[in-house]
């Protein structure tokens, strides 16, 4: 019976008639009276993630840079002093530094003593360390862009329970001017969802595509300083004994 309620005021209403109280109600693209009259917990957890998703992007605007990744003069003279093994000056100007690529010098640095092997492993930890760093950085901004939509679209399902409760309690007698606003107040916020997730997402896919090509190029240089790097000490070698080709002589004693 409810909902042959709702197709009965549907249907007496026609698109050249105004219904009763809705132009006075909420005026035609009036988004700021909508948003008002929709103000709930729903709205408030909307505007929140807005204002971190901004307050995100602007860092992330700030710190995923060339410069904070891979500076290229940074780079140039490290690579410089690797190949001149001008070592203690390495050091000191990978400690000053903390790009991305002073970091897994530093790190390959600190096993300067050991074998060739030793090295290697010890930049790659520190590689696979700083680019899980910084793609952490814009984690939040995915997630973000994820809770969004779910968060508007439970907005909107409890917007259309309190209208059709709303217009049970009346025993349907209630006019297509309010059904209209109650669904028009519960859709605002799958509007106000979308508009945290659009910009939350693409900013996200334009960040990690940045830092997967920033993190990569200071890969690559970082590689060919640490293998510029003398090693002190060769690889360690196991020798094995030697397999007999034939099992040794067995004395046997005589018989008495």
């Amino acid at each position: 019976m409810l909902f042959q309620d709702i197709l009965t005021l549907l249907a007496q209403s026609t698109p050249t008639t105004d219904p009763a109280g809705l132009s006075n109600a909420l005026p035609s693209g009036d988004l700021w009276a909508l948003f008002r009259q929709s103000f709930d917990v729903f709205t408030v957890l909307l505007l929140a993630g807005s204002l971190a998703g901004v307050a995100l992007i602007f860092l992330c605007l700030l710190e995923v840079r060339e410069v904070n990744i891979v500076p290229a003069s940074v780079c140039e003279r490290m690579q410089n002093m690797a190949t001149a093994g001008r070592i203690d000056e390495l050091r000191d100007i990978s400690h000053r530094d903390d790009s991305f690529v002073a970091r897994i010098v530093r790190a390959a640095l600190a096993h300067q003593n050991a074998d060739r092997t030793t090295l290697r492993e010890s930049a790659e930890l520190a590689a696979s360390e700083e680019s899980a760093r910084w793609f952490r950085k814009i984690d939040m901004l995915n997630v973000i862009g994820n809770l969004g939509p779910l968060v508007g679209l439970a907005g909107t399902v409890w917007g259309m329970i309190l209208a059709f409760t709303s217009l049970g309690a009346s025993g349907g007698t209630a006019g297509p001017a309010d059904l209209s606003l109650g669904i028009s107040k519960a859709l605002f916020h799958t509007l106000l969802g979308l508009c945290l997730a659009i910009p939350c997402l693409l900013t996200y896919s334009m960040f990690r595509a940045r830092i997967d090509r920033l993190c990569t190029r200071a890969i690559v240089i970082a590689s060919e300083v640490v293998e510029s790097l003398p090693a002190t000490q060769p690889a360690p070698t196991i020798t094995l004994p030697p397999i007999p080709s034939t099992p040794p002589a067995v004395s046997v004693p005589s018989p008495l």
